[in-house]
């Protein structure tokens, strides 16, 4: 089957990136306070939880993947990016990693304990965050975890021409908090906690986690 454009795209420029984009992004340890935080929160939620595989969903090279790890979950890595998969093995070569697309994984129902969405929904056009986020509802078992996180804003289409030092040929979209707050609510999900912060960089756009539950469980 033939991938759709914007997962093609998406794949592709993150090829072309990958190796500068481990060099210019920083890794967990050189997160703001607030978003490690909101990792920790997740990661013992999971664990008070029962426990299970956690799925970092676009996990790039790996290091927040590892970050888990280290926080006491059985975590795994997905990307749609074969390069960026590469960089995840050699780096961390006792944790699994698998080529994929976020929105189709080949897993039963209720697999994971938890799933964490850290940046990486932006590249999903909003007409397909429902089954996105229905997708992730099946994947979790009654009671598991989500942590998303990422950039959000009054909608608005943005096709940068270069990141990273390189051509790239993806779109990224902005949805408003509230609007992702539903669609996770329309999936199934109870937000359970709500964390925004400015961008110093842009006043149209802000950062944001959000911790949701999946329904069932305790």
């Amino acid at each position: 089957m033939t991938d759709p454009a914007h997962l093609a795209a998406v794949r592709d420029s993150y090829d072309t990136v990958a190796a500068d984009y481990l060099r210019l992004v920083v890794p967990p340890e050189g997160m703001d306070p607030v978003s490690r935080a909101m990792l920790a929160a997740f990661a013992e939620l999971v664990r008070e939880s029962g426990g299970g595989e956690v799925a970092d969903l676009g996990c790039g090279p790996g290091r927040v993947t590892a970050y888990l790890s280290g926080l006491g979950l059985s975590a795994f890595g997905v990307d749609v990016s074969g390069g960026m998969i590469a960089l995840a093995r050699r780096a961390h070569p006792q944790l699994r990693f698998l080529q994929g697309s976020m929105a189709a994984l080949d897993l039963p129902d209720a697999a994971l304990g938890g799933i964490l969405a850290w940046y990486s929904v932006h590249h999903t056009p909003p007409a397909q965050l429902p089954a996105l986020f229905a997708e992730f509802a099946r994947l979790l078992a009654p009671g598991g975890h989500l942590l998303l996180g990422g950039h959000v804003g009054e909608p608005q289409l943005l096709r940068p021409a270069r990141a990273y030092g390189h051509p790239v040929t993806y779109a990224s979209h902005l949805v408003p908090a509230g609007r992702l707050v539903e669609l996770l609510e329309q999936a199934g999900f109870t937000v359970t906690a709500r964390v925004e912060q400015p961008n110093p960089q842009r006043e149209d756009r802000s950062y944001v986690c959000l911790l949701a539950r999946a329904s069932g469980g305790r």
